[in-house]
């Protein structure tokens, strides 16, 4: 049987590579991306499978003698795929030197590693994105001392111990309400002691490393008074100041121990400034709801890629089920929708790279346009990663809903991604942040149109349904803004979800005219149809499309 492989079969993914990379470092990922997109399509996946079904972690609260050890168990197969992830420097490149280049890596490249092991093990992306979190956290404000001590461990490719991470923000009174944390930090000599309880604490019991925020005695009410502190685990659990309550049943992403844990008492470590540990978190977070729009991108890809497989092969009332031209309409509305996200969101990443590098040059308005474009494109992505798990499975009639298939998986793992990182109404009411705070929306709204002038040559017609939506946003935020504050709070959501589509209009516009390339004019077309046609407008001609898009 031919072995499959997640890079080679995705020439998109190669195309952004090789258009945001320089010629040496395209190279060296290419290369490595084939070895391990041959391994996530492969060895990778079959264990994540036996990870779901059968071996899932499990908390061993005492040993033989009625000791209470607090340790968790993972299967070997799932501990090889953490050895072999990590090796890669999918966390630990964006911050040291990759030896083959001379120079660090970056994140594009990272979360290029991350959208293809999505397409197999999204739930082991969860604990890749904490520690990922977690390096960001030290390298930019833990002091010396603590860097010397713990960042080479949170960085390992195979040269030192790892100590993957966590973050460790929710409490049973709050969720995401964080400013409602009680959990307690005192000093101890040149350290501090945390008394607590964290509710939905990720990749405990795996991680060497949490980040946790608490509160200090006498600190301000609120996310003002949070503050940041470093916790060995390791330490604490052997000397009974941390304990695993139990591990959390979930819907899915079952590769990931989340569980609720008690701090008594246990080890820590300020980081940075005590009055900042909110603020330090929240960079990070927006850190993780980039990750976690890849690994929506990456179910994405997979359930298209299923889909569109079974459709070929699969034979129904005397021809191929992609002879239909049903079929035919979902297959290239999906690739359409999911070529454009996924450009959108690598030209995101760049710019990712760009506004949180240490030596930046960004401004504040660029910092806040990066956190509207990455709360509008996780929330986007989010769902469009069940859409599409819902659509696979409905493509494969009832064979999509046995287990034998890898379907029903990514439905149960997409699910958990509207609500990771910030459910679409937290989102929402970050943008509004955004719009309240720094008018945001005109910042937006004025890059839309620039863009937009600069691809219409050549797509008068498509550039002109995308510009009527650019009116129609700019007029439903003014009309929401004359609301008053109770009703404001009804809309956020709608607001993204405008902007998003706006994005990825203009997006595939530009993938048009820099790729001159009928396939992708043809993508683009759809896309806009799709997304900004009226009710009265139908599309027949997208099937006639079918095989340019979907088969050349």
């Amino acid at each position: 049987m031919t072995r499959r492989n997640f890079y080679q079969e995705d020439p998109l993914l190669k195309k952004i590579l090789k258009e945001h990379l320089p010629d040496a470092f395209f190279a060296y990922a290419d290369e490595q991306l084939t070895v391990f997109g041959e391994k996530v399509a492969n060895e990778i996946d079959e264990r994540a499978k036996h990870t779901d079904r059968e071996g899932e972690p499990r908390l061993i609260k005492y040993d033989k003698m009625g000791n209470e050890i607090n340790r968790v168990w993972v299967n070997e197969g799932y501990q090889k795929t953490v050895d072999e992830t990590y090796e890669t420097g999918i966390v630990g490149y964006p911050h040291k030197e990759i030896p083959e280049l001379g120079h660090l890596g970056n994140y594009l490249y990272s979360y290029a590693q991350g959208y293809v092991l999505s397409q197999s093990e999204p739930g082991f992306y969860c604990p890749v994105t904490l520690t990922m979190a977690t390096a960001y956290l030290i390298d930019h404000y833990a002091d010396e001392s603590l860097k010397e001590k713990f960042l080479p461990h949170v960085l390992a490719t195979g040269d030192v111990e790892l100590y993957e991470g966590a973050t460790f923000l929710t409490e049973r009174q709050g969720g995401s309400d964080v400013g409602a944390n009680v959990v307690e930090a005192v000093p101890d000599g040149d350290a501090y002691r945390i008394t607590g309880e964290k509710y939905f604490a990720s990749n405990s019991g795996m991680c060497g490393v949490a980040m946790v925020l608490a509160r200090m005695e006498g600190a301000p009410e609120g996310t003002r008074g949070l503050s940041l502190f470093l916790v060995p685990w390791e330490e604490n659990r052997a000397n009974n100041r941390l304990s695993i309550r139990r591990l959390k049943d979930k819907l899915g992403v079952r590769a990931v121990p989340s569980a609720e844990v008690e701090f008594d008492w246990a080890k820590a470590y300020l980081v940075g400034d005590a009055s900042s540990g909110f603020k330090y978190m929240m960079e990070a977070l927006n850190l993780s709801r980039v990750c976690n729009a890849v690994a929506s991108l990456g179910i994405m890809r997979r359930a298209f890629s299923e889909a569109k497989n079974y459709a070929l092969e699969r034979d129904a009332f005397g021809q191929k089920l992609a002879r239909y031209p049903m079929i035919q309409d979902t297959l290239v509305s999906l690739v359409a929708k999911l070529e454009v996200e996924t450009v959108a969101t690598f030209d995101l990443i760049s710019d990712f790279d760009r506004v949180m590098a240490r030596d930046s040059d960004a401004t504040e308005t660029d910092q806040a346009r990066l956190r509207l474009l990455i709360a509008i494109v996780k929330k986007e992505s989010a769902e469009q990663a069940i859409h599409f798990s819902h659509e696979a499975i409905e493509l494969h009639g009832g064979n999509g809903y046995i287990e034998d298939f890898v379907t029903p998986r990514l439905l149960r793992d997409a699910q958990v991604l509207t609500v990771w990182e910030g459910t679409a109404n937290i989102l929402g009411l970050e943008v509004l942040r955004l719009i309240n705070k720094y008018a945001i929306h005109e910042t937006f709204l004025k890059e839309m149109t620039t863009r937009l002038a600069d691809v219409r040559e050549n797509q008068e017609e498509l550039a002109s349904l995308v510009e009527a939506a650019i009116s129609r946003l700019s007029a439903y935020v003014k009309r929401i803004a004359s609301v008053d504050e109770r009703a404001l709070v009804q809309y956020p959501k709608h607001v993204a979800k405008k902007m998003s589509d706006l994005l990825e209009g203009v997006t595939a516009l530009e993938m048009a005219k820099r790729d001159q390339d009928p396939r992708t004019d043809a993508i683009a077309e759809v896309y806009i149809r799709d997304t900004f046609g009226t009710a009265e407008d139908i599309f027949p001609e997208k099937i006639d499309l079918f095989e340019k898009i979907i088969l050349e």
